[in-house]
């Protein structure tokens, strides 16, 4: 970890935040003025900066200017005494982390300072994820088509839309445009608004001021904030809230916005990346899109084609993700016969890149051997090809294997051929259910399991949301508006279905 810089002309506040620091083990750096900080910041870097506002020669205020044009994702704390409001909100206006007020409290001095470290740790984590990140595989026709086109976007800071199904690369693509476009060298940051609820979402966006609201104990930057100069990546773009798509419009139209609870407007230099697996054309025409936000994101769009169109990249795909699954767990890599390989070559795999990728980081660990047969695939997996297969749907040449035993009659009831195995099977494997279940249980589940496998949070929630929406607006749909009709229809309340319809956002409805 880099070192907390502390700048004052006061050799006790330096001396006494050294000794506070000094305790919880964080490592420091003093220094006495702020033209010496500033020449440092030429060849240095610190985790948190925490500076005087007033002192002799260039002030704090100049230095956090120097700071954050050199490190815009830098933490900087000003110390300032109760006199120097004014400069305070100054500081804020500078991109100041927090102000602390002399004389201050030592613990609530290093407690805030923790906070400071605590995002920039995080930011660093997410900067070194991107270093990280490999680029794009694929040698099809369609994904040549795909590079051609982050290539002439190169040197653009053109708004993307991005259209995909779900698990098909849409955040790689959104990665690679800014990594080789003019602002890679500045923070990229991705927000999943379908992830997050609606009362969060616009905290997270555009940030809070300290009291806008209960717990809102002090002032945090928002996504558009964290990205100054980068790129912000907004994906499921097609499920934000359509207030908050208000709020968006302004920030595309004159590229500035308001921390919630602020009443001084920032601006934005940020290049916007969204993506969606919908179709927002159709969410236009029903009301639950803005038009002219629809406008302002399409200025080009990039269709990632699915797996399904681009067949060829399979093997070299599953090559990928097992080698990168073996060197994550330290083990050699397993290899798939040429039967495996022809046989993964023609699965459906409706979740597309990342259901390749579970496959192989459920191979990597469950399969017996280090060459993997078709017989080592998951049950489930083999289990749908045998369905497919009975319905006449599979392709000539993806054979059923003569071992695959017929499902179960009962529900839990395992079949001598693969004894118990079936209970091992991870999440991320649900979409692939057996065919008695109803089709939109089927398609919850591999959502649900496609949710998880990405570490997304508040997966309940945001399913929960997606499914009572999709009730009601149906409900309305048939009812022709009416929400006391529909309310009884579905068996709730009409202070429910009010209720309801406000928290999703949901247009359309009216009165008896």
């Amino acid at each position: 970890m880099k070192p907390i810089w502390i700048v004052d002309d006061d050799e006790s506040i330096r001396w006494v935040l050294e000794k506070a620091l000094a305790r919880e083990n964080l490592p420091t750096r003093s220094f006495s003025n702020a033209r010496d900080a500033m020449e440092a910041l030429q060849t240095a870097t610190p985790q948190v900066l925490v500076s005087d506002i007033r002192m002799p020669g260039e002030s704090g205020l100049a230095l956090l200017q120097a700071a954050k044009a050199r490190h815009p994702g830098l933490p900087v704390i000003i110390m300032t005494a109760f006199s120097d409001l004014d400069s305070a909100v100054a500081a804020f206006q500078g991109g100041a982390f927090e102000y602390l007020a002399k004389p201050f409290d030592l613990d609530k001095a290093v407690e805030l300072i923790r906070r400071a470290l605590e995002e920039s740790l995080r930011e660093a984590n997410e900067e070194q994820t991107i270093s990280e990140t490999p680029e794009i595989l694929g040698q099809a026709p369609a994904m040549q088509d795909v590079f051609r086109a982050i290539g002439r976007l190169s040197q653009s800071n053109v708004t993307v839309l991005i259209t995909g199904e779900s698990g098909s690369g849409k955040e790689l693509v959104a990665r690679a445009l800014h990594k080789h476009s003019p602002r890679a060298s500045q923070p990229f940051i991705a927000l999943n608004t379908a992830a997050i609820p609606k009362d969060l979402l616009e905290s997270e966006l555009f940030g809070h001021e300290r009291g806008a609201f209960t717990g809102a104990q002090a002032t945090r930057r928002g996504r558009f904030e964290q990205a100054e100069g980068g790129t912000l990546f907004l994906d499921e773009i097609g499920d934000m809230p359509f207030d908050l798509q208000t709020r968006l419009l302004r920030v595309l139209s004159d590229g500035h916005f308001y921390r919630v609870g602020g009443h001084q407007p920032l601006k934005a230099n940020v290049r916007v990346i969204a993506a969606t697996h919908q179709n927002l054309e159709t969410r236009v025409r029903e009301g639950l899109f803005r038009e002219d936000l629809y406008h302002r994101l399409n200025v080009i769009r990039l269709r990632l084609p699915s797996l399904r169109e681009r067949r060829e990249d399979i093997p070299i795909l599953t090559r990928h993700f097992l080698s990168q699954s073996a060197k994550q767990l330290g083990v050699e890599a397993k290899r798939m016969s040429e039967h495996v390989m022809q046989f993964l070559s023609h699965l459906e795999l409706p979740g597309n890149v990342r259901q390749l990728e579970n496959l192989c980081n459920w191979i990597t660990v469950m399969a017996p051997g280090q060459t993997v047969e078709v017989k080592d695939l998951p049950p489930e997996l083999l289990e749908g090809q045998q369905n497919l297969a009975a319905a006449g749907t599979l392709p000539a040449m993806a054979p059923v294997p003569q071992f695959i035993a017929p499902a179960p009659a009962a529900v839990g009831a395992h079949h001598p051929a693969t004894p118990a195995l079936a209970s091992t099977m991870p999440a991320a494997y649900a979409d692939m259910a057996p065919p008695e279940r109803p089709n939109w249980i089927a398609l919850l589940e591999s959502e649900a399991a496609q949710m998880l496998a990405a570490g997304r949070p508040e997966v309940m929630d945001a399913l929960g949301r997606q499914f009572e929406s999709a009730l009601i607006k149906t409900a309305l749909r048939h009812t022709h508006g009416r929400k006391n009709d529909a309310a009884v229809r579905l068996g709730i309340g009409r202070n429910t279905i009010t209720r309801k319809i406000h928290e999703l956002g949901i247009d359309g409805a009216k009165d008896e």
